[in-house]
């Protein structure tokens, strides 16, 4: 697989070949030896299922918050799930603004446009 994509890469950008210095490549059943939270080497903490996105670490609707005061999930764990980057953690900030600081309104993260 690793030389199909270089070779993608190559087509359009010539050259690309000549600038890799090493190349190391892990298969599914090594990235689960290497670290056996991925299993079947799925990096993205399972399956996205809605019985996992709900059940996450415990079941409940708000799946940011944990059995613990003050502890929130902010993981590609937590809805709208992996590869959506950034999204968990505006979630669950959110949750904990309005839990511990009772603020309702997310307030401007940036400058006003003139």
């Amino acid at each position: 697989m690793t030389e199909a994509i270089e070779n993608q890469i190559e087509r359009f950008a010539p050259g690309f070949r000549d600038t890799v210095l090493e190349r190391y490549t892990k298969n599914a059943v090594a990235m689960e030896q290497w670290n056996p939270s991925y299993l079947g080497g799925d990096i993205s903490n399972g399956q996205a299922t809605l019985r996992q996105m709900l059940a996450r670490p415990v079941p409940r609707w708000n799946t940011y918050k944990t059995p613990m005061t003050g502890v929130y999930l902010a993981s590609a764990a937590t809805p709208p799930g992996p590869a959506v980057h950034g999204a968990c953690g505006d979630n669950a900030a959110q949750v904990a603004l309005r839990e511990v600081f009772g603020v309702r309104t997310v307030p401007p993260l940036r400058p006003a446009l003139r």
